[in-house]
């Protein structure tokens, strides 16, 4: 869904300083481990899992939703789907420590991770290696519990290329340099934004969800790295805006597995992490995503969350940690 814009984009960060009045406490459990591996997403503390639900109201969140469409509802940019099928969304490839490492070609070199990338013939590359959509890659060690990222990701006379690439430690709170790109616009991993089956079917989702909108600020809030907006104005919401689902929205006409999703958005929300189309937000691809659930999360309004302040959770500039109580 990304466009990136030529060249490396200026990072123009707008964080506030912590407080300590709004602070929020990290979750008590430990995240839900990725399928197949024991590696969980990042720890307890990092900013995907923090408590959104009592942070104050963005002074800025009326001017961001008034460009954000939010006469449309939600879309699930996964699940079944008649265009887009069987199924689709981002795949999640899980590796052994011994898995072939490849050397990648970057077309944002500069601020891509030039490591090499346990990429092969059994990397699920999102909508198909041969498509012509965003072909995200996102892979686990899951020996090292390391997190590999690509976006643009194909492969030509043999050689893998991407667009950009990034790598992390899921037992780390290190953010990548400010002003760099990931996979995602905003300098981000994807894993911990998307949506997994496990999680939903197990009942219980702790952590927040990835979404995208069209028009963006050429501006980023921590954690966010990076940026990708074409306008100047604080009008427009910038990458790394986090956004809550009302309190006061009832979830009562939905399903078992809606009504977990709901309690995510209103304690975790939503981070915005790309450019796309408005309020699509991302799972992973796994054909098990009930038809039911995807036809229900339709059904929530955009006009029911609000951005929330997150710059009291910060602890550093370049940390993901979040400040306890």
């Amino acid at each position: 869904m990304r466009r990136k814009a030529a060249g490396v984009l200026a990072a123009i960060v707008v964080a506030g300083v912590a407080t300590s009045a709004f602070a929020t406490s990290a979750p008590a459990a430990l995240p839900r481990a990725v399928a197949g591996t024991h590696c969980t997403v990042f720890p307890a503390n990092n900013y995907w899992h923090a408590d959104i639900s009592r942070l104050p109201v963005d002074p800025r969140s009326s001017a961001w939703l008034s460009h954000m469409s939010t006469g449309r509802t939600l879309h699930p940019d996964f699940g079944p789907s008649y265009g887009n099928g069987p199924n689709y969304g981002i795949p999640v490839t899980v590796v052994s420590a011994a898995h072939p490492k490849v050397s990648v070609r970057f077309d944002y070199a500069s601020e891509s991770d030039r490591v090499r990338y346990p990429l092969g013939s059994d990397t699920r590359v999102e909508g198909g290696i041969n498509s012509t959509g965003d072909r995200h890659t996102v892979v686990v060690d899951k020996a090292n519990c390391r997190l590999y990222e690509t976006w643009l990701t194909r492969k030509s006379g043999g050689q893998w290329r991407a667009g950009s690439g990034a790598t992390w430690s899921l037992t780390s709170n290190a953010l990548r340099p400010n002003g760099w790109t990931s996979a995602d616009a905003a300098g981000l991993p994807i894993l911990p934004g998307l949506l997994r089956w496990n999680e939903v079917k197990a009942g219980h989702v702790n952590h927040a969800i990835r979404f995208t909108t069209d028009v963006t600020a050429k501006a980023h809030l921590w954690p966010a790295r990076h940026d990708a907006g074409t306008k100047s104005v604080s009008a427009y919401p910038p990458m790394g805006a986090r956004f809550r689902l009302r309190a006061s929205y009832s979830a009562a006409h939905l399903g078992r597995n809606a009504r977990v999703v709901v309690a995510a958005m209103k304690k975790y929300g939503l981070v915005l992490a790309d450019n796309g189309s408005p309020w699509y937000f991302q799972g992973e691809q796994n054909p098990h995503w009930p038809s039911s659930l995807i036809a229900d999360l339709k059904k929530i309004p955009a006009s029911a969350f609000v951005a929330v302040q997150t710059s009291s959770l910060r602890v550093s500039a370049n940390s993901a940690a979040v400040r306890p109580h």
